[in-house]
């Protein structure tokens, strides 16, 4: 047996390279890295794929491949076609690019593997999260008593919350029926996933109304609540945005959480886009109320520029998501011993759905802490600039009609000739942007009209290539 054992531990240690193969893997990635950003500002930000590739991926084989044979496939096969998010000419689904400096993060995180989820198995991991989200906490305003999870994106930070609403509010399943919440059109539909997820799918949605900018009325909203509770019906919940996908609009935030106050509403808060622009002056008069909310969901992968798989919520009365997602089995007594020795230190699992998670403090710890917050503050600044400078000048250019000036960092816009198929003409111009391939953008629907639409947030993205896509739509949207 002792021998079967010794040979399949020979056979085994492959899984472990020794310092010189280390050395030597980690040069061929690090040139990889090197080279491909080298070529970032003159790669095409848009490649369409013409199908016919990834046949690299179908099978594994018993013996090994050589290092950089593989890393020419990823490159040939991964890095070539689609949306390059880390060029500054993205500017469509609104982007971060991924620092650097939060690559080295997720690898130290990998190559240590420490896991993050539960302070007894990783006391120093589970601490780095946490002073995290003290820090986004105290960024929006939240009392020492909030807590919250780095999760994957919005849309598990929104499930989280939604299920951290429900539990508080005591909605059982008998209840879900007559249950209202209420929002705009322009609300993320993220949000729909996470209600059926919920077991919640069957709420009542309540529409309200829009101003000409596209934000909530809150007279509107008050007088839906007020006719369902007449109609012996039960407002449980506001969704309101601080930054909308289509439009980037911020609601009255203020003014909404006034209306969850007298009524006795959970207050859901949609950050994920604009939440970190608190860092910037230009805005943060209108991101003021954010404290009011009782939960938020913010994306690091969008205003900070982390790499995507990096969202957080937060919850203003922290318990509110352990109530929901804490609990115990017997495999776990040790640590759930070693945490009451320690007064309940704080473990992202029991503010999550996840058990097993990768370790994500890292890629927010070190470039926050290597560059410091000026330089994201300077760069938030630099993008509603941008957006202001994109609009502004569109609106001078023949042919061209605006959406409202932007309250953060989206623009819509149409090309609007007069006679023939508008709708035509403006999906043949965003196919002729795409074809380009230099700038990225996307279309929408606003009031049923296909609408064009820049999202300007890449930490990368400068007046270089707003400037380029202005001078590109007037000269080629005249010849479409």
């Amino acid at each position: 047996m002792r021998d079967t054992i010794r040979t399949l531990e020979q056979r085994s240690r492959k899984l472990d390279p020794g310092a010189e193969q280390r050395r030597r893997l980690m040069d061929q990635a690090s040139q990889y890295a090197d080279a491909f950003l080298q070529r970032l500002p003159r790669l095409k930000t848009y490649v369409a794929d013409e199908g016919g590739h990834g046949a690299c991926f179908g099978s594994f084989d018993e013996e090994p491949s050589d290092f950089g044979e593989l890393l020419e496939e990823y490159g040939r096969e991964v890095d070539t076609t689609g949306i390059l998010p880390s060029s500054g000419g993205q500017m469509g689904y609104i982007p971060g690019g991924g620092l650097f400096p939060s690559a080295l993060g997720d690898f130290l995180a990998a190559v240590s593997n420490r896991y993050s989820g539960v302070a007894f198995a990783g006391p120093g991991a589970a601490r780095m999260e946490a002073s995290i989200l003290r820090w986004m906490c105290q960024l929006v305003g939240y009392p020492e008593t909030a807590a919250g999870d780095l999760t994957s994106g919005g849309s598990l930070a929104t499930l989280s919350a939604l299920v951290a609403a429900r539990d508080a509010s005591g909605i059982e399943p008998a209840d879900i029926s007559r249950t209202c919440i209420y929002h705009t059109r322009q609300v993320h539909h993220c949000i729909d996933t996470a209600l059926h997820v919920a077991g919640l799918g069957s709420v009542q949605h309540r529409y309200v109304p829009m101003d000409d900018r596209f934000r909530m009325k809150p007279d509107a909203l008050r007088e839906a609540v007020e006719s369902d509770r007449r109609q012996g019906l039960s407002p449980w919940l506001v969704l309101a945005s601080a930054g909308t996908t289509d439009t980037g609009a911020i609601d009255p935030i203020g003014a909404v959480a006034d209306v969850c106050q007298a009524h006795g509403l959970w207050f859901h808060l949609d950050a994920a886009y604009g939440g970190f622009f608190r860092l910037s002056e230009e805005v943060r008069d209108r991101l003021e109320g954010m404290s009011r909310a009782d939960s938020i969901v913010m994306d690091p992968h969008k205003g900070l520029g982390l790499p995507y798989g990096t969202g957080a919520v937060l919850v203003r009365r922290g318990g509110q998501l352990a109530q929901s997602f804490r609990y115990y089995a017997d495999y776990m007594q040790d640590a759930i011993d070693a945490q009451r020795d320690e007064q309940e230190p704080y473990s992202p699992a029991d503010h999550s759905p996840e058990l097993t998670r990768h370790f994500r403090g890292p890629r927010l710890w070190f470039p926050l802490k290597l560059f410091g917050l000026e330089p994201f503050r300077a760069s938030l600044s630099e993008k509603i600039w941008l957006a202001r400078y994109f609009h502004h000048e569109l609106a001078r250019s023949e042919g061209f009609e605006v959406g409202p000036e932007p309250d953060l960092s989206i623009v819509t816009f149409r090309y609007c000739p007069t006679g023939g198929d508008q709708e035509e003409t403006n999906r043949r111009l965003l196919q002729a942007v795409h074809d380009d391939g230099r700038v990225f953008i996307t279309s929408t629907r606003i009031n049923g009209r296909f609408t064009l639409r820049l999202a300007v947030l890449n930490f990368r993205t400068h007046l270089e290539q707003v400037d380029y896509l202005l001078d590109f739509l007037r000269h080629r949207a005249p010849t479409i």
